[in-house]
């Protein structure tokens, strides 16, 4: 059985290149992201093509709104099927706690297993020059990284998003059993690219991460089905 921790972020816009990865994977890769760019190019149906070859789904859409409209939205989403589910923690307590109880009891009214609903704490592309300009101030990204994710579960929901340098911090915080998942995974030898805040996988799953998403290591390499079973590999004993 494929390794759930490692999420292959699907950052495509054209439904055919999403076929031939998820082809050429196999049975190496069981989790995959959906994110704005390909939701948004080719719809629900990604969603639908990926639980048909029983895949799991990390549908990456970052919900901020009032209250109820991001509870509207995540309970619409909920019927694609998608594993996880997120929002911004930057919407709030209200917002959050607003949410994960109206996904669990449109749940629990259609008698389904609700997704995990994380949130996102702050972008692994932003560094602290960016973070200084939001107007933050003396703050550092990981005092409030840590901060939005106590407020996370404080309010019900199931983990976050966080970069990999702020896992330890984050588990130390919030306990054993909240949801870390971790954008910014860059093996050995991987371009940056966008991402500021990185680690290697290992790192990552040393530090608290439960799951690492890997997007253009692995979907720009020559061989991908390769690049993820190195970074499985990697992981393996951890």
């Amino acid at each position: 059985m494929a390794d759930e921790r490692l999420i292959v972020a699907l950052d495509f816009h054209k439904f055919d290149d999403v076929k031939n990865l998820v082809n050429d994977l196999g049975e190496s890769v069981k989790f995959y992201k959906v994110g704005m760019e390909l939701f948004y190019s080719v719809g629900a149906g990604v969603v639908e093509f990926l639980k048909e070859r029983d895949k799991k789904v990390f549908l990456d859409l970052k919900l901020h709104d009032i209250p109820n409209t991001v509870a509207g939205g995540l309970c619409s989403l909920m019927n694609l099927g998608a594993d996880i589910l997120n929002v911004h923690a930057a919407g709030g307590f209200t917002m959050m706690k607003t949410a994960g109880e109206k996904v669990r009891e449109e749940a629990a009214r259609l008698n389904i297993n609700p997704p995990k609903i994380i949130a996102i704490t702050g972008l692994t592309s932003i560094n602290q020059d960016d973070w200084n300009g939001l107007g933050y101030g003396e703050i550092k990204i990981s005092d409030q990284v840590v901060r939005l994710a106590e407020l996370t579960k404080s309010a019900g929901l199931d983990g976050v998003v966080a970069s990999p340098q702020e896992a330890a911090q984050i588990r130390q915080a919030c306990g054993k059993d909240f949801l870390i998942v971790t954008p910014g995974i860059r093996p050995a030898g991987s371009d940056i690219n966008d991402q500021s805040r990185i680690s290697t996988p290992a790192a990552a799953i040393k530090n608290g991460a439960n799951y690492l998403v890997v997007g253009r290591p692995i979907r720009a390499a020559q061989n991908p089905k390769l690049a993820a079973e190195n970074i499985l590999k990697e992981i393996g004993d951890l």
